[in-house]
Formats: C-alpha cells, sequence, structure tokens
C-alpha cells in the first residue's frame, strides 16, 4: 500500500503515491482519482516552514488518539498562543504550562509513548487548518513530543469564521463531566444547533488523523439514540477521513457548543453510504452520507477562558446556499 510515501521522514512533499488503498477506493467511487493525485503533492513528511508561524499561534486543536482498548476518541485543547509550536516541522511540542484541559479529557488521559495522534490545528477567524498526524514521542507533566510522519495544510470550506475572546471563569461555575452510551435529549439538543465538529479515524500503517467538518446547525442528523449521520460535502478529493473509514470502521467525534463552552465527544464507528441524497439534508450534490454509531460518549467543559464569536458562517455551506 505504498506505506513509505507517508513515512519517511524528509523534506520533501510526498513523491511517490501519497495514498492508501482505502484512500484510492473511496477516490475511485466518487470520480475524483485525478484531483485527488494532483492534491496529494501537498502531504509532505513535515511541517511546511511558511506554516511553523501559524503553528505558534493557534489557541485551539482537535487531537484524535486510541486508547488501550483500541477505541478511539477525539478532544479540543485549547491554551495560550505558543503552547503549540515546531521549531523545525519534524517535531510538534505541546506546553502543557500553557494548555488547559478538562480531567476527564479522553485523548489526554489516553496518551503514552509510543502512540499515535492525529492533530488539526485551527484558526476560526482566518478560516485556515492544518493537518498533522504523528507519533508521541514523549510525555511529561511539562511538555508532549510528538514526531511529525505527515502534514497537510487544508481548505477554509465550511468553517464557521469565529473571533477568540478571554473571559473570566471561577472553578465554582464549571460544570461537571457527564457519560453515556445513547443520545439522550440533552446530547441531541447540543449536536442540532452544533455548526462545527472534528472527526477522528486511523489507519494501521499511517496512524490517527483528525479532521473538522462543519454546516449550518443541523448538519449532523440525529437518526436515532445511537445514530449519528453527516452529510460529506465536496471537499478536496483526498478522502482521507472517508479512506480510512473504508479499512477500519472505528471513528469518533467531537461536537463543540461555543457559547456554552462545552464538548461532547462520541466514540463508536462509521458506516458510509454512497448515491442517496435527501432534499433535508443535502450534501452539496455528492450523494455521500456516513453514519456514526455511538458506543460511548463524555461531555466536559472546554477548560481554557475563551469563548468565540460568531462573525459569519462559511459561505460553501450547501444547506444555507440555497436558501
Amino acid at each position: 500500500m505504498h506505506e513509505d510515501a507517508r513515512t519517511e521522514q524528509g523534506n520533501d512533499p510526498v513523491s511517490t503515491e501519497p495514498f492508501h488503498d482505502g484512500e484510492i477506493a473511496v477516490q475511485e467511487r466518487a470520480g475524483e482519482r485525478d484531483l485527488a493525485s494532483r492534491h496529494g503533492a501537498a502531504i509532505s513528511s513535515r511541517i511546511a516552514p511558511g506554516a511553523l508561524s501559524f503553528l505558534s499561534r493557534q489557541r485551539l486543536l482537535a487531537v484524535s488518539a486510541v486508547g488501550d482498548d483500541g477505541h478511539l476518541w477525539t478532544s479540543v485543547w485549547c491554551g495560550e498562543p505558543g503552547f503549540v509550536q515546531s521549531a523545525d516541522g519534524q517535531r510538534v511540542n505541546i506546553l502543557r504550562s500553557l494548555m488547559a484541559a478538562s480531567p476527564e479529557d479522553p485523548v489526554l488521559r489516553r496518551l503514552a509513548n509510543g502512540r499515535e495522534l492525529g492533530i488539526l490545528a485551527i484558526e476560526f477567524a482566518s478560516r485556515r487548518r492544518l493537518r498533522i498526524n504523528g507519533t508521541v514521542e514523549a510525555i511529561s507533566a511539562d511538555d508532549i513530543d510528538v514526531l511529525v510522519r505527515e502534514s497537510v495544510p487544508n481548505c477554509p470550506k465550511y468553517i464557521q469564521r469565529r473571533q477568540p475572546h478571554d473571559v473570566s471563569t471561577t472553578p465554582s461555575s464549571r460544570r461537571p463531566s457527564e457519560w453515556g452510551r445513547t443520545v439522550d435529549e440533552e446530547r441531541r439538543a447540543l449536536i442540532e444547533r452544533a455548526d462545527t465538529a472534528f472527526v477522528g479515524s486511523l489507519h494501521q500503517a499511517r496512524g490517527v488523523d483528525a479532521s473538522h467538518r462543519g454546516g449550518a446547525p443541523g448538519f449532523i442528523q440525529v437518526v436515532d439514540s445511537t445514530t449519528l449521520r453527516l452529510p460529506d460535502y465536496p471537499g478536496n478529493s483526498m478522502f482521507m477521513t472517508l479512506g480510512n473509514f473504508e479499512i477500519d470502521s472505528r471513528a469518533s467525534l467531537a461536537a463543540l457548543d461555543f457559547e456554552r463552552g462545552q464538548v461532547v465527544s462520541f466514540s463508536g464507528s462509521a458506516r458510509l453510504h454512497f448515491e442517496v441524497e435527501n432534499p433535508q439534508h443535502p450534501t452539496g450534490g455528492t450523494g455521500r452520507y456516513w453514519d456514526f454509531v455511538v458506543r460511548e460518549w463524555v461531555q466536559f467543559e472546554l477548560a481554557c477562558a475563551l469563548r468565540w464569536e460568531l462573525l459569519d458562517a462559511s459561505p460553501f455551506d450547501p444547506s444555507t446556499s440555497r436558501k
């Protein structure tokens, strides 16, 4: 499966076949194989020099990891500018002294040396994002060091533009974490008002990946108490997430409630659907959806004293562009 294409460390973008069999299968089924081949040149075995300053400015990361039990989780970390940085593009350093995390964070409590970690740095105000997949080299009370396996910039589509603001919080105001295995009314309400989520996927040889999903509130549909459905909008044609699902159905999903500062993180599995369309739940013409089957969830408060002001919605959203 051309595994060397995305594991060898070096300065150059991936020069051989950058995609594994699952990604190629989805690209071909979608009729976007040629586009994917062109866009695959952006995948590199290190962070591009021009992205290093972007990374050091970020205050929020989406992260995905697998625990000892083999289940995949996605979470959201945030902190002061500089809490995540890379000096050379080959390693990422996360300073825990500048980071705020919930005691019940489902990813942080599962990390260990040698564990795969998917990272997505996202700047809502500029609609820029950077994907980094790698391996934890060292973890301590002070920092987390990650060896980069691959990095790729992503397009600005479907990102709702928001501006972060610092706010004052007190420990007494914090809401306790909650757990469950089915989508109850409170979780349903959070999901249905969410316009931003992050999804985790994995591949045995390529590691763990974290990616963004966005849309107008309601783009994540609650099918029943254990099933969520997400449309797969037109994107960069690489199908890194769906390609992973094609090989390994394990999945995770973290939905954000920006106004209340809450995250609900689901661990479960994914099922792909092609060549279907629901006018009430549009895909932008792709006819692709994927179902997320819930195994377990945890809801916790974002530990950082940040809130995001909504500036405007993405102009690419299919459900708003038709209005």
